[in-house]
């Protein structure tokens, strides 16, 4: 294949992304489709949507942006939706500690946000006519929320989330070019050429130095904060193609935030992105939008709102989203090899690759085994599929005499609570190390209410699986169920009101702590179906032999670690002692935290917790019924506007636990803790496209010693010492690729991941009902 330099590959990529297959185009719902000559922004979205000549039905982003601004505000029902919002918001558990974090907080992660301040602020604007249309408003609520930095917080009304998605054409890498010299900013397609030796003629990638005449460094850092993400150097990283996002689908964000992915689809980009370079060059080019709704007659903002906004406490309406569903790179092909593009033959595969088994193919690294989790289950099916795969492949690496294991995190936004559990205990399966995991939640009334119902319903039945009343189970099986869990010393609570127990943590009520049962008899209607190792019917292995030394155990992260993975990062580091490495990040010496994400470690979307409540009402006992229908169980949870006004495409929900560490008395959440990797290392062009560079380059910094780890900072004495600026990648650099028949298969798998998009809501723990 001929390589052509630079921004000359968008014409390559165009030909790649125009698939149908890939990106369907809207199909009208009616055999006459209605033209328009108007020049009103939405039909000249929809006139340029099914023009001939666009053979992947994207629109011009400027385009599709006025269009969106064009839809007028309904504010009786804008005022009436925040009325409606509020009682979920209750259930969010850091409220008070967003609006007062903790200094170290304030100065590494975040600043603060007061979450109630900014909906008055909005319920004011909308009084004021502030906001001229649906979208300034469903912005402003966006916004509001994504501030919180919290993947569990989340509300996208269907203004932000239903009809467009953003996109910058080509996505962006951050490399150092030899692990040592200062990561900076090239076009992935670039590094693909130079990796792959298919830059023609005297062309060497030169670095972007600016965007929209703005350092690009600085320009990223702040274009990063769409991202849902807490860490800076987390959200910084999210920005770029990673072969890890992508390998997962539609669990990750696609090619980066910067060119659509994950939250920044919900972006504006601007009309077009100018790009400087470090030679000098430039280069403008056009952004673009996805329609993600049926276009056919909609000639006005008005329009718009007609057919696709449901104001009505009624069921919304579906008419003509042909293909709201229908998401350009929902499912990843597999490589050739049976792995994803840029990752070596699996030795065990898991479902879906949310974890898989593999060796490093080099003599040097003979001794070490990566086990690949990008994801903790999102799917109720892969559960049982996920404990075999990491428990077969344990076994297989100590059969092949492997004595190092590599825990590759990297794109893993959570999953199945009580997997991360399980897999800590195969890892350290002697009863000495049982999972601390001690966890709260914000104590409101309608907590209190549901759990005083459940626990007092759930009681009258025998804790036994197969109950003939399946809601006897659901109730059983959850947090207001006062046997569900043990106390914070591992200890049976005798009723709600003692495991209720509010106490006061800066200025707002918490429950008591609680753990776990990890040996309940409903164990598996709480973890997808699994019996978690050494407990239950899995008790025996409690005497299994320790697999790993903890010093034989590295972890790997990207930063995008968050919610059941940062469950398993807190056991495996705290309980088990095992180093962290963390990649890339922004372009200093700084040592950065490896888990960027939420550390909340559960979520409820509001439908959940709408149910809990209507099942808490309906569970009461005769004497008990008109009290909590006069509640605010009966009172403030029955309005349908906080679902059908909330887009398609990420359900909203809240954070509802709070981890907390053991030994730490102070209440302060895991979220707000600042926690540094032990070791950091530089993506580098190679990681790019090849997976096993970076598990070369973690286990020569775990195991490699003085010569041989690149860790940035505070590992060596030379880490400190001024560095060079990468601004090229040289023909030359070692470990360059060559162009035999292999190498142009994995250049192929690649190139057709340039052209996923994503429809990752980023729920974290999304299945888990705690």
């Amino acid at each position: 294949m001929r390589y052509t330099p630079l921004f000359a590959l968008i014409g390559l990529l165009s030909v790649t992304s125009a698939n149908p297959i890939l990106h369907p185009r809207a199909t009208p719902t009616t055999t006459n489709r209605t033209t328009t000559s108007s020049t009103a922004p939405c039909a000249a979205v929809s006139s340029a949507h099914y023009a001939p000549s666009n053979k992947d039905g994207t629109v011009p982003a400027q385009l599709a942006y006025e269009c969106l601004k064009s839809v007028p505000l309904n504010v009786t029902a804008a005022k009436r939706l925040m009325g409606e919002i509020r009682p979920y918001i209750n259930w969010q558990t850091n409220i008070v500690f967003l609006k007062n974090p903790p200094a170290e907080y304030v100065q590494k992660i975040q600043q603060p946000v007061d979450i109630l301040a900014g909906l008055d602020k909005i319920e004011a604007q909308i009084d004021s006519g502030a906001f001229f249309g649906e979208y300034d408003f469903g912005l402003a609520l966006y916004k509001l929320i994504l501030s919180a930095h919290d993947g569990h917080f989340s509300i996208v009304l269907d203004s932000v989330g239903n009809f467009f998605n953003f996109d910058r054409k080509f996505p962006l890498v951050s490399v150092s070019e030899d692990g040592v010299k200062l990561p900076a900013v090239f076009v992935y397609g670039d590094v693909l050429g130079q990796q792959f030796n298919t830059i023609s003629g005297a062309y060497t990638p030169s670095a972007v130095v600016k965007i929209d005449g703005q350092d690009a460094a600085t320009f990223l850092e702040n274009w990063s904060q769409w991202g849902i993400l807490q860490d800076r150097d987390a959200l910084y990283n999210n920005l770029f193609y990673e072969l890890a996002q992508v390998s997962v689908g539609s669990y990750g964000t696609g090619t980066g935030t910067f060119s659509g992915g994950g939250r920044g689809r919900w972006a504006y980009p601007g009309a077009n992105t100018t790009y400087t370079f470090a030679n000098g060059t430039s280069k403008t080019v056009e952004n673009i939008a996805y329609p993600m709704f049926n276009l056919d007659g909609i000639d006005s903002g008005e329009k718009l709102q007609q057919n696709f906004f449901n104001y009505d406490a009624g069921t919304a309406n579906t008419e003509g989203k042909v293909n709201l569903h229908v998401v350009p790179g929902d499912k990843v092909a597999a490589a050739a090899t049976g792995s994803a593009a840029g990752y070596p033959p699996t030795v065990i595969a898991g479902p879906s690759n949310i974890i898989n088994g593999y060796y490093i193919d080099s003599p040097d690294y003979s001794s070490i085994a990566v086990l690949s989790v990008p994801n903790f289950v999102g799917d109720i099916d892969d559960n049982v599929a996920f404990q075999a795969t990491s428990r077969n492949f344990i076994a297989q690496a100590l059969a092949d005499n492997k004595t190092k294991l590599i825990i590759d995190l990297s794109a893993n936004g959570g999953g199945s609570v009580l997997q991360a559990y399980d897999l800590f205990k195969q890892l350290f399966p002697r009863p000495a190390y049982l999972p601390y995991g001690a966890t709260r939640w914000r104590a409101h009334e309608a907590a209190d209410l549901i759990g005083q119902s459940f626990s007092a319903a759930a009681s009258q039945f025998p804790r036994v699986l197969d109950t003939i009343q399946f809601y006897v189970q659901e109730m059983q099986s959850t947090y207001f169920d006062y046997e569900s869990d043990l106390d914070v010393n591992y200890k049976p609570f005798t009723s709600w009101p003692e495991k209720y127990a509010p106490r006061v943590y800066n200025g707002d009520n918490f429950t008591g702590i609680a753990r776990y049962n990890l040996s309940d008899v409903l164990i598996t209607l709480m973890s997808g179906g699994i019996d978690i190792t050494g407990y239950g019917a899995l008790a025996s292995a409690s005497n299994n032999p320790q697999p790993f030394k903890a010093e034989d155990i590295v972890i790997v992260y990207d930063g995008y670690c968050a919610s059941t993975c940062s469950i398993f990062s807190e056991l495996m580091r705290q309980q088990g002692g095992v180093k962290a490495i963390a990649m890339g990040g922004r372009p200093n010496t700084h040592p950065i935290q490896a888990v960027g994400g939420t550390k909340g470690v559960n979520n409820l979307d509001w439908e959940t917790i709408q149910a809990f409540v209507q099942l808490g009402v309906r569970a009461s006992s005769a004497a008990e019924r008109q009290r909590y229908e006069d509640s605010v169980l009966g009172t403030d949870y029955n309005a349908e506007g906080p679902f059908v006004r909330t887009s398609w495409a990420s359900d909203p929900g809240c954070n509802v636990r709070d981890g907390l560490r053991e030994g730490d008395d102070s209440g302060t959440p895991l979220q707000f803790r600042y926690e540094e990797a032990d070791c950091r290392l530089y993506y580098t062009p190679e990681m790019t496209v090849d997976a096993t560079a970076i598990w070369k380059a973690a286990a020569d910094a775990q195991w490699g010693g003085w010569g041989k780890s690149k860790c940035v900072a505070n590992w060596w004495p030379w880490s400190k010492e001024k560095r060079e600026v990468t601004t090229t990648l040289g023909r030359s650099r070692l470990g360059k690729r060559g162009a035999g028949a292999s190498d142009a298969k994995a250049l192929e798998e690649l190139l057709k991941t340039l052209a996923i998009r994503t429809e990752n809501q980023w729920k974290g723990d999304g299945f888990m009902k705690p």
